[in-house]
């Protein structure tokens, strides 16, 4: 049995504001679950709806198992003694979570001796040996929080949620705000203490990189709802979801020059949670996204082993993706003229595809800095798509058809070299070229050859 099981949680604030629509988690002991997503999209309210911590007048709904108990159901005295024992929280914002006008080492002795009843001077003792355990000299907790640095205080926001030995630990961004050199501390400072404790940690947090490299499993919210789920690693490399693809192309790859020097964004923000758009939440900003997204809410399905995600894209047999690195271009033969379906390239911009009667329906992408190649054979027949290709900069080799020299995309442009019959389209950095039969060279731009791209 899970340590913590969530089913079909739902918070509504006063107003309408349904902040969390509709939540299904699962945590096991010793496991490791982030929670990504932008602001807004009901992260923090899911944490604090979790030990009952949302303001009066929220309404909420569904189950909230801790031990096979149902926090939602307990009785006042009985949740009082499950946070903190049972499970705890380090809120975001250690300096205004923290008492300013108490002593940290007060402020961690308070929990010890209301829930294990431990003497004034036990506390305090156990308050020492805690700051020792999160990296923080013993003598520190007779400082105040505004004597403390951020790394510091966000020790003793750890230390505190250490107190009195809980099996669950929810963790709201605690490393927001911190530089890069405390983050990484802080990070792995908690991995250590789940893994020694054998404690269940979710961890929550915009920054889908740092999520890949501390947690074990992952789940994509947005507009109050898990959108993706599945191993961190596979989640973060070759998201299901395109926004879960989204938030994963906003994060620069070390040593990969496209992302470098193109950074990629999503426009727009989540919606109000207010006014959540029908059907899926996400279509509004989604550029692969259906007629059929914008009336039918999408749930949920089988991406793969171990994986779920909530996209028209993912088969009924949890194989085809809307994008993610490499992926392959599903070929049909409508009657006439070229679609791509393509989601962002290495610059966030789509690849064309060519070729009449030839339609990519990959919901696409590659991975950052890869360019997508196109390759296609007899002119005016259904081409077969299929991605590959160099880091943008490097350029893309385009294969034609029988016989020609094919066509070269390299840089931020393409240009199309002369081909004999073959028709053929590249796709590298923001260009995307068109060889036609018989062609003398020179950039053809694909929307002048009826070719529609669908750049987000």
């Amino acid at each position: 049995m899970s340590l913590l099981e969530v089913r079909d949680l739902k918070v509504t604030y006063p107003g309408g504001a349904a902040a969390v629509r509709g939540v299904d988690l699962a945590v096991a002991a010793g496991e490791k679950l982030g929670i990504a997503g932008e602001s807004g999209c009901g992260k923090s309210t899911l944490a604090l709806a979790l030990l009952r911590l949302l303001p009066p007048g929220a309404r909420v709904g569904g189950e909230i198992l801790l031990d096979g108990e149902d926090v939602l159901a307990m009785k006042w005295g009985r949740l009082r003694a499950v946070r903190w024992a049972g499970a705890s929280i380090v809120f975001q914002g250690a300096m205004h979570s923290l008492n300013a006008v108490h002593r940290v080492g007060d402020q961690i002795a308070e929990p010890i001796v209301l829930h294990r009843r431990a003497t004034a001077a036990g506390a305090r003792r156990r308050a020492g040996e805690l700051l020792e355990q999160v990296g923080l000299p013993a003598a520190r907790a007779s400082a105040y929080p505004h004597e403390l640095s951020g790394g510091q205080r966000q020790r003793v926001m750890i230390a505190m949620a250490l107190a009195c030995d809980p099996r669950l630990i929810v963790a709201d961004e605690p490393t927001t705000a911190l530089d890069v050199m405390i983050q990484a501390q802080i990070l792995r400072l908690i991995e250590g203490l789940v893994g020694a404790q054998d404690v269940g940690l979710i961890m929550i947090s915009h920054d889908l990189a740092v999520l890949a490299d501390t947690c074990d499993r992952l789940a994509v919210m947005y507009a109050g709802r898990v959108v993706e789920e599945g191993p961190a690693r596979q989640v973060y490399d070759d998201a299901r979801h395109p926004y879960g693809r989204a938030l994963s192309g906003a994060f620069p790859r070390i040593g990969d020059p496209a992302s470098r020097f193109a950074p990629r964004g999503l426009p727009g923000d989540p919606p109000d949670p207010a006014a959540v758009p029908s059907g899926c939440a996400f279509h509004p900003r989604c550029p692969v996204a259906l007629d059929l997204c914008a009336t039918e809410d999408q749930l949920l399905r089988p991406a793969g082993p171990g994986r779920r995600a909530a996209c028209v894209h993912v088969g009924a047999d949890g194989t085809g993706t809307p994008g993610g690195n490499g992926a392959a271009a599903e070929s049909e033969a409508p009657d006439e003229g070229a679609q791509s379906a393509d989601g962002p390239d290495a610059h966030g911009e789509a690849a064309a595809a060519t070729g009449s009667g030839a339609r990519s329906a990959d919901g696409g992408g590659v991975e950052p800095g890869v360019a997508a190649a196109r390759t296609g054979t007899a002119a005016g027949t259904g081409a077969k798509g299929a991605d590959g290709g160099e880091p943008a900069g490097n350029g893309a080799a385009v294969d034609g058809g029988p016989p020609g020299e094919g066509a070269e995309s390299a840089g931020n442009g393409a240009a199309g070299m002369a081909g004999g019959a073959g028709a053929s389209g590249a796709g590298a950095g923001r260009g995307a070229a068109d060889d036609r039969a018989g062609g003398t060279g020179g950039a053809t731009p694909a929307r002048d050859h009826g070719v529609r791209s669908s750049a987000p």
